[in-house]
């Protein structure tokens, strides 16, 4: 079980589960988010024909611009990047496969953040990041 930070990095998947934490201990005192799931968020409301879905989406974006200021992507954490992109094909994984995640995981290491998510096997073998595990109960 990894420690809890005062600071850490909320992955997409956490951010949209965000209301679903089992045990709000579990999360940093001071949550921060990257530029890269703001666009990731931005991408879900366009990507689907439901009108609810589009809804739900289109909150769960609105919701993280007001309440998050986020980490940039900058040369820092391109520079980072690289690190990450060769981590993930030493592991036998694809980078572009893993795009945003490997940009958020970029971020965060540029930053001197752990990242928070409810996917830790998305960040397998990046060797740099600390990955804090984050319980998120079934939707209702």
């Amino acid at each position: 079980m990894s420690a809890v930070y005062r600071r850490g990095v909320l992955d997409t998947n956490t951010v949209i589960g965000l209301p679903r934490i089992v045990d709000a201990d579990a999360l940093p005192a001071e949550p921060a988010i990257t530029a890269i799931t703001l666009a990731e968020l931005a991408v879900g409301p366009l990507a689907t024909a439901d009108e609810t879905e589009r809804s739900r989406r289109q909150a769960h974006l609105q919701q993280a611009e007001a309440d998050f200021d986020p980490l940039p992507f900058d040369d820092a954490a391109a520079r980072a990047f690289g690190r990450v992109a060769a981590d993930l094909r030493a592991a036998g994984r694809k980078p572009a496969a893993r795009a945003y995640d490997a940009l958020i995981a970029a971020t965060a290491i540029a930053n001197g953040l752990p990242l928070y998510t409810a996917n830790p096997s998305d960040f397998e073998g990046i060797t740099e990041l600390e990955v804090v595990a984050v319980p998120i109960g079934s939707p209702t």
